[in-house]
């Protein structure tokens, strides 16, 4: 695929004032987007543009790697709280996840449950709509509310109205310490149960998992040594009664893995991430007749894998939304990536489309 590289946000407006035909926007590739088109990458809009530690802001280029955002936090012990999902190893992609395609397209991890997801740590942007004009909104503080909604509107939107240049983020101290109590022995049931006991505890809890196939839940505590330590044993102390709970050191490789749904990397067939009320998940599990499932966020988030081809849609029978992550063009094209939206809401997300995007260039076929 013939890829264009704009290396300034003036070359991107040029590009998109003048193309005519449809357009593949990415930033590295990493996220998996099929678009039928020329390929437009944003990872020439590379560099930081300011970084405040004491004011918690950071204001960086759409195709910063998110590697070196991450670096150059944690030199100042800070970082995205919002924890975003690296895709490569399920997708099988390769190249450099960047800034702006962890926006594009809303990513968060476990600590979205405490921290919040990516469009609340937005605070502003600067992207390019479909006819090549810079649109400015937001600003570098939360209290800024102007263009409020345009901001969380970019966020998730994968690009289909406009091509993000900069994204302004509020960023956030790192925790001194971490541990997981794992409470081994526990059904899905038991599982959930005490997952919703630990989330409504006053222990400030940063990540409830689950994964069936070692009958284990996990509870992530993060803070000061002394207090994580203490939560921890509280911890422990009320969960007795959903299986055997108990303490593990810190292990940053157990929340990666569920971030970027470890268990599923190198296994055939098709991936399914299903949001639901966490209170739906034991009744829903059996019937998805899955291969193989892992339970995020208490509950409220299940992974799916299921033979290739497979409509999952179809056999959820409770509110939620299901997208397809992973899964050849044939079912992506037949079943489509995202979860059908309603007529009305359908009516705005076209209108918007035609206003940000009125040649219809900006990853056409995508939401809808």
């Amino acid at each position: 695929m013939k890829m264009l590289t704009p290396q300034s946000e003036a070359e991107l407006a040029e590009m998109l004032a003048g193309a005519s035909g449809p357009l593949c926007i990415q930033g590295s590739g990493t996220r998996g987007l099929a678009i039928d088109g020329e390929g437009l990458s944003t990872r020439g809009l590379s560099g930081v543009e300011l970084y405040e530690p004491g004011a918690l802001t950071l204001v960086v280029r759409a195709g910063t790697p998110v590697a070196e955002v991450a670096a150059l936090l944690a030199a100042e012990n800070q970082q995205l709280a919002f924890e975003p999902m690296d895709h490569r190893g399920l997708l099988g992609t390769e190249g450099e996840p960047t800034i702006g395609g962890v926006i594009a397209a809303g990513v968060s991890g476990p600590r979205r449950i405490q921290a919040g997801a990516a469009r609340d740590h937005l605070l502003g942007v600067r992207f390019v709509d479909g006819s090549g004009q810079v649109v400015k909104n937001g600003g570098r503080v939360m209290k800024n509310v102007t263009g409020y909604d345009l901001v969380k509107l970019m966020c998730g939107a994968h690009g289909t109205l406009g091509v993000l240049s900069e994204v302004s983020l509020k960023v956030l101290p790192r925790a001194e310490a971490c541990a997981t109590v794992a409470i081994e022995g526990a059904d899905l049931a038991d599982a959930v149960a005490a997952m919703s006991a630990a989330l409504g505890s006053p222990y400030d809890v940063t990540g409830a998992a689950y994964d069936p196939e070692k009958q284990t839940a996990f509870v992530r505590v993060e803070g000061f040594a002394d207090s994580t330590a203490y939560r921890c044993r509280k911890l422990v102390s009320e969960l007795g009664g959903f299986g055997s709970p108990q303490i593990e050191n810190e292990d940053a490789g157990l929340w990666h893995g569920i971030r970027d749904a470890a268990g599923f990397h190198g296994r055939a067939g098709d991936v399914w991430r299903i949001s639901v009320k966490p209170s739906d998940a034991v009744a829903l599990a059996p019937r998805l007749q899955a291969e193989a499932l892992q339970f995020d966020w208490g509950g409220g988030l299940i992974w799916a894998l299921v033979p290739a081809g497979t409509d999952l849609r179809a056999q959820i029978g409770v509110r939620g939304h299901a997208t397809l992550v992973r899964a050849g063009a044939d079912t992506r094209k037949r079943l489509g990536v995202f979860q059908p939206q309603p007529g009305p809401l359908a009516a705005i997300s076209e209108g918007l489309r035609r206003q940000f995007d009125p040649k219809g260039i900006l990853n056409p076929g995508l939401m809808g």
